[in-house]
């Protein structure tokens, strides 16, 4: 991989290293571009915590700053991308935006980690084998979709769902092919390989390939050990074999100066 715009920092309370650490990292095993793409901050209801799952909104600032200040030391060995990975939460979205449009964010990545707005909602990442949870997951993604503000879908199939794989499929190939005929790439996500997580999941995947969809590899990493991982990423490319996918070179944004 010499492109990622998948990555954490610190501030979304599960993560680790300096971001200094990560540009040093990607420069070393001779990455071109990096981007941050922190757990976005969110306009929640009054009295509700997001602690430990995203930065707060006071934090945005000091994210912004801080790579400002990498280009200024890094910029002449590698290009580094300012965004966040953001959810569509539908009470929350237009506010969201009318916030981040205060800093130069420079790209979004749909996460769709919850369905709602979170605090009214479900973890997408907890098994269920509720048939209107899955498709409550599609829609909401197909809609953050629609709003054109996002340049890919991560782990699209985050969504844990074990009941009939033939439901699963149908409602998954509503996201393909909306992601197919509006050219949005599905990330293959290298931290659920990693981490043995239940995505990627073969059966998602199985259907990209039939579909055609553009993909992308994204390391989401957390941690500075995350960035040079050989092994996960050929398991990677072994996925994207197996499958016949239409792997892509990550889209990748303009620097705001």
């Amino acid at each position: 991989m010499k492109i990622n715009l998948h990555a954490h920092t610190v501030r979304c309370g599960h993560a680790s290293g300096t971001e200094q650490e990560f540009i040093e990292e990607a420069i070393r095993i001779g990455m071109t571009d990096f981007g941050f793409s922190d757990h976005t901050p969110m306009p929640f209801p009054e009295g509700y915590s997001s602690s430990g799952m995203r930065m707060e909104l006071d934090q945005m600032d000091d994210y912004a700053d801080t790579i400002r200040g990498l280009r200024k030391k890094y910029g002449d060995k590698i290009n580094i991308y300012f965004g966040v990975e953001a959810e569509y939460y539908p009470d929350l979205f237009s506010k969201y935006m009318d916030f981040i449009s205060d800093y130069p964010v420079e790209y979004m990545i749909l996460g769709q980690h919850c369905t709602n707005n979170q605090y009214d909602g479900v973890w997408a990442g907890a098994e269920t084998d509720n048939t209107e949870t899955l498709r409550k997951y599609v829609d909401q993604v197909i809609e953050g979709l629609k709003t054109g503000k996002f340049i890919y879908l991560a782990h699209p199939d985050l969504i844990n769902y074990i009941g009939d794989e033939k439901v699963y499929l149908n409602e998954m190939s509503r996201i393909c092919g909306y992601a197919y005929d509006h050219h949005v790439p599905l990330e293959i996500n290298l931290l659920g390989i990693g981490d043995g997580r239940n995505y990627p999941n073969p059966s998602f995947w199985k259907l990209v390939g039939e579909t055609g969809n553009d993909v992308v590899l994204g390391l989401d990493a957390h941690h500075v050990h995350m960035i040079d991982v050989p092994e996960t990423e050929k398991m990677a490319m072994e996925i994207v074999k197996k499958y016949n996918l239409n792997l892509i070179p990550t889209p990748l944004p303009e620097i705001i100066p």
